[in-house]
This record gives C-alpha cells, sequence and structure tokens, in this order.
C-alpha cells in the first residue's frame, strides 16, 4: 500500500530532546533516507528528505512481513518504483541487533547490514532494535501526539517505553540533565508475575501452551486473544456463536477489544480490563526499576486504538501498587504514543545524523 504526503517533522526544535549518537547538532545539508520499521505483522518503508531541521515524509509503503521471505525481497519491490537516489539507510528491527545483525523475534529473518549495503550500494546503513527507534522518534513528536493516562508531575528525569504489539518492546532513555540518550532492551521477555490466584490460573493455562510465561504473553495482540480464550475456559462458558463466526474472519484480538469498547459482551470487556491491569502493573516495573520520573510514553500498535476504551482507573490503581515506592509512582506521568510511526520517524533521524558523523 502507498500513501504519498507531504508531513514536515521538526528536530531542531524538539519536544523531547534526544541524544543521537556523536553529537546533537542540526543538519543543514539534504539528504535522503530510507527508513524502515520492520514488525512481526507488518513492515513499514519510507523515504524522507532532511533539510535544515526538517524531516519530511516523501513516499511509504506498508507491507506484511510474513508475506515475504527476507527484507531484501522487500527492498526490491520498494526501489524499483521509487527512481530517487537513497544516501542513507536505518532500520528499525523487531529483535535484539547484536554487532550491526538483527534477528527477529516474531518473524524468521536474519537481518544484516553489510548484505544490505552491499544490495542496495550504500554505505551509510544502520540497523538499531525497534524501541530504540521509536524513542529516538519522541524528538519530532508533537503534543497533540500524546494522550494523558496519568498526569504524574513535570520533572526532569529518566523515562522508558513500553509498546504492545505482536509482541512487547521495551526501551529505556537515560536523562542527562539535558538530553535523552536511548538504549534498546528486550524487557518484554522478561517473566510475567501473576499477582492474585486469577492470575496464577492464567499463569498456569499459558505455561501449559507456551512452557515460558513473559510478561509478551500477556500484554501484546495474540496476548489479548490468550486472556480472552482463558476467561471463556475458566468461567466455563462457550463463545457466542456470533462472535466465533466473526472471529473466523477478523483479527480475533482486534475484534475482542472492539466489543468491549463498545460494551457489547462481558468477557471481552474483562479480557480489555485484565489486558489493562497487567500494562498497568509491568509500566509500574519499568518506572521502578528505570527511576523513570520522567515518565512512561505507551507506544505500539494496540493502546492508539484503544486510549478511549482503556478504564484510566484501572491503570492508575494497578499502577499505584508498590507499597512503600507509591508516592514515587504517583509522580511518573504515563502518556500514549498516538502516532504509530513514531519509530519510522526515529530510524529516519537515527539514519540521517548517522550519515552526517
Amino acid at each position: 500500500m502507498e500513501r504519498k504526503t507531504k508531513e514536515t517533522y521538526l528536530y531542531n526544535k524538539p519536544l523531547f530532546p534526544i541524544y543521537f549518537r556523536r553529537r546533537n547538532t542540526i543538519i543543514h545539508k539534504d539528504c535522503i533516507v530510507l527508513a524502515a520499521d520492520v514488525g512481526g505483522t507488518k513492515t513499514n518503508l519510507a523515504l524522507f528528505q532532511v533539510s535544515k531541521g526538517m524531516l519530511i515524509s516523501l513516499n511509504e509503503r506498508l507491507y506484511a512481513t510474513k508475506e515475504y521471505n527476507s527484507l531484501l525481497e522487500i527492498f526490491n519491490h520498494f526501489k524499483n518504483d521509487i527512481p530517487i537516489k537513497i544516501d542513507c539507510v536505518c532500520l528499525g528491527v523487531a529483535g535484539p541487533v547484536i554487532n550491526g545483525k538483527a534477528q527477529g523475534t516474531n518473524f524468521p529473518w536474519l537481518i544484516d547490514w553489510e548484505e544490505i549495503s552491499k544490495e542496495l550500494q550504500i554505505s551509510s546503513v544502520s540497523i538499531i532494535n525497534d524501541m530504540e527507534a521509536n524513542a529516538y522518534g519522541l524528538a519530532v513528536l508533537r503534543k497533540k501526539e500524546l494522550g494523558v493516562i496519568f498526569k504524574g508531575n513535570n520533572i526532569a528525569g529518566n523515562a522508558t517505553i513500553i509498546s504492545p504489539g505482536t509482541g512487547l518492546g521495551e526501551v529505556g532513555l537515560y536523562w542527562d540533565g539535558t538530553h535523552y540518550h536511548p538504549f534498546a532492551s528486550e524487557g518484554g521477555h522478561c517473566d510475567f508475575s501473576p499477582r492474585n490466584e486469577l492470575e496464577m490460573d492464567l499463569w498456569k493455562y499459558l505455561h501449559k501452551k507456551y512452557n515460558h510465561v513473559s510478561w509478551e504473553r500477556v500484554i501484546s495482540g495474540p496476548g489479548i486473544y490468550d486472556i480472552y480464550k482463558f476467561l471463556i475456559m475458566h468461567k466455563r462458558e462457550s463463545v457466542p456463536e456470533d462472535i466465533e463466526q466473526k472471529m473466523l474472519s477478523e483479527n480475533p484480538s482486534v475484534l475482542i477489544t472492539k466489543l468491549a469498547m463498545e460494551r457489547k459482551d462481558p468477557i471481552c470487556i474483562e479480557t480489555l480490563n485484565l489486558f489493562t491491569k497487567f500494562l498497568a502493573a509491568e509500566s509500574a516495573q519499568l518506572a521502578l526499576k528505570m527511576n523513570a520520573i520522567g515518565g512512561i510514553f505507551i507506544g505500539g500498535g494496540i493502546v492508539p486504538k484503544i486510549i478511549k476504551g482503556i478504564d484510566k482507573t484501572i491503570f492508575k490503581t494497578n499502577f499505584i501498587q508498590s507499597g512503600r515506592l507509591n508516592k514515587l509512582l504517583e509522580m511518573v506521568p504515563v502518556k500514549a504514543i498516538l502516532n504509530e510511526k513514531t519509530p519510522l520517524l526515529g530510524a529516519a533521524c537515527y539514519g540521517a545524523m548517522s550519515y552526517y558523523n
């Protein structure tokens, strides 16, 4: 799917002062950067023109990741239709990045910067974790692209991003007093921590299915569907016939959250509430581990679509639930990243900065 747009983003007057590799200067030369946000469900490619502190979107295409055998196959589709000289490339990849190589977590590709550089004949190629790209993308967001879930206090300090989507991404942002320094993590794969009897039963259900039960198993798109199936089993109920039929042709997790927001099915409502509780609990744990008084930012492809259906009282109750450190958590603002292109924008910024350094 192709979209042509003239959206312009400023990074010379950022809402979030992000530190880019080696220096934090404004670029005054033009360049064309190919940015990619590579995830388990979709891969988004876009061309940006970088000029005088502005990031200008030229062309964007969306691909279903699992329909292709490699990222190079997608690149070939993209570049054949885009007769523009590309100066640099930056990929935000959902998976750990080690020595310029990334193995996808929810897709089977191995992505190697040297292979991409050779294939595209471009020397400036960067590969970073998709959550790291998400963090860099904060530098070009506008205030209207953030939705407040919990106000907290306005205090400068470390921050973190948690992003439920096909998987669960987490990233830290270290605050040095003037700028943020993003660093990747794989915290979404840490062990899920049940807190009551119902959650323990859910853990047993998931353990039987997956063996290792991580936070990603409950705070993700597939996690929503698993929570729903667990509740059906736990309550000894059956899936309503009309819902069961719709699930055959629609994404079950999307359908569940839609029905929950429309208040049309009690199990769907309970599923969304449990998802909200788990998101709040893990967000609080991240805030404590990172001392993230600067804020928790919730990204990914799920929350921006369901933010109006999230019960903020349930979120707050489960976020501020750490005993002696509750006063600290009360200070932490929690905001949703409403612009789903944030990782793509961050990859473009990082790619441009790397090109000139």
